[in-house]
């Protein structure tokens, strides 16, 4: 079913990097998220109706909900398909967050809404009358919502779609809520005991669960989160595979929202080569990632000094005395001034997120490491936090 809609709705469904295609995908989603949604809201209104069941009724408004955040969806991904102009030149993709932010915010309305009616039941409970008809609705909900998690989930791994993934976890939730709703009708008709507003407290529950998880996905990639390894590594592959790249250092992946990315990094070549075929070389790396990962991307040209040994012989030492400090601290931009009197040692220092130590205490511990070296050495530190 899920690749008949691809094939019947989307055209070159395959390039999935190309924006416009991404933004089928998410049209076609949301389309089939509200459609589903809306026919399952009133099948099971009208059941909570005549049986009289908060757990039914929580779990119809549950649906219309998720019609609602698939409404939102939809629009997000239609504005956020809107091309780059003076006043964003990066795009519109972020807007795809923001819209999955507000229907977190409006699940978890929901779920307190809910939750308020459920313990009502629970402290006034009410008689709840058992319908075959109300049944079969369920049953037949349960399974709409397990393909609109099957459906999500393919669509959402295609395109790479948080929100998409999301709406697939909350469809799934869903599911598990109904069959509960279920369970408690077929209980209260066959062993007459009334679950009816615990029942909705669980189903109030999942809402509000699958809320936050959703509200924790979207505001993540808002404020800035490290990017996928798999990515980092293949970028660092593609780079290093010239010969003119020594090596690399502060490589960061900006994302501007899905489908819309920019790297940066910096590359060292040899500070004695020559600067045109060097300058040459990257410029096409630059155009090889671009082309490779759908992205722009920046190289910011470094030149180390390759061919002094002493300068090579140092630039070991104080690579050992770091991870002596830190196993995980790295450097870069190494460079050797000499004085009459002294060496000033200059160069960066990556300290990891994860270090016991502060900056400054690291900066402290490089300094006296250093001040023992022949020289006598002094070290001039920048610390840098890694971007990947």
């Amino acid at each position: 079913m899920t690749d008949l809609l691809v094939r019947l709705f989307i055209k070159n469904s395959a390039d999935v990097g190309d924006p416009a295609v991404r933004q089928q995908y998410g049209l076609l989603g949301s389309g089939v998220g509200i459609a589903v949604n809306v026919l399952l809201f009133a099948a099971k209104f009208f059941a909570g109706l005549i049986t009289g069941s908060v757990a039914v009724t929580a779990d119809a408004f549950n649906n219309l909900s998720d019609a609602g955040s698939s409404v939102v969806t939809l629009i997000g991904f239609r504005l956020s398909g809107q091309k780059p102009d003076k006043d964003h030149p990066f795009g519109h993709g972020r807007i795809e967050y923001i819209s999955g932010l507000f229907v977190a915010m409006a699940i978890l309305l929901m779920g307190f809404e809910l939750a308020r009616d459920a313990v009502s039941q629970i402290l006034h409970p009410s008689a709840v009358d058992f319908s075959l008809l109300s049944a079969v609705i369920l049953a037949l909900s349960i399974a709409a919502k397990l393909f609109l998690c099957h459906f999500n989930r393919t669509l959402g791994s295609r395109i790479n779609s948080v929100s998409m993934q999301a709406t697939s976890a909350d469809s799934m939730g869903d599911a598990i809520a109904t069959s509960a709703v279920l369970a408690g009708s077929l209980i209260g008709r066959f062993f007459e005991i009334n679950i009816d507003g615990w029942l909705g407290v669980c189903v109030a529950l999942v809402i509000l669960r699958a809320g936050w998880e959703a509200a924790r996905d979207t505001i993540t990639p808002l404020l800035g989160t490290t990017p996928d390894p798999e990515l980092v590594h293949n970028i660092a592959e593609t780079v290093l595979a010239h010969p003119e790249v020594i090596g690399i250092h502060d490589l960061v992946v900006h994302d501007y929202g899905p489908g819309r990315v920019m790297i940066s990094l910096h590359a060292e070549v040899n500070a004695n080569g020559d600067i045109l075929p060097l300058h040459d070389a990257i410029d096409n790396i630059e155009r090889e990632l671009a082309a490779k990962f759908n992205c722009a991307a920046v190289i910011h040209m470094d030149p180390v000094e390759c061919d002094d040994a002493k300068t090579n012989d140092m630039r070991q030492k104080v690579a050992c005395l770091a991870a002596a400090i830190d196993p995980g601290i790295t450097i870069h931009d190494f460079r050797m001034v000499t004085g009459p009197s002294h060496t000033n040692l200059i160069f960066d220092m990556v300290l990891p997120m994860d270090s016991r130590l502060s900056p400054k205490e690291a900066r402290d511990s490089m300094e006296k490491a250093v001040s023992v070296l022949e020289g006598p050495c002094f070290a001039v530190i920048t610390v840098d936090r890694p971007m990947v």
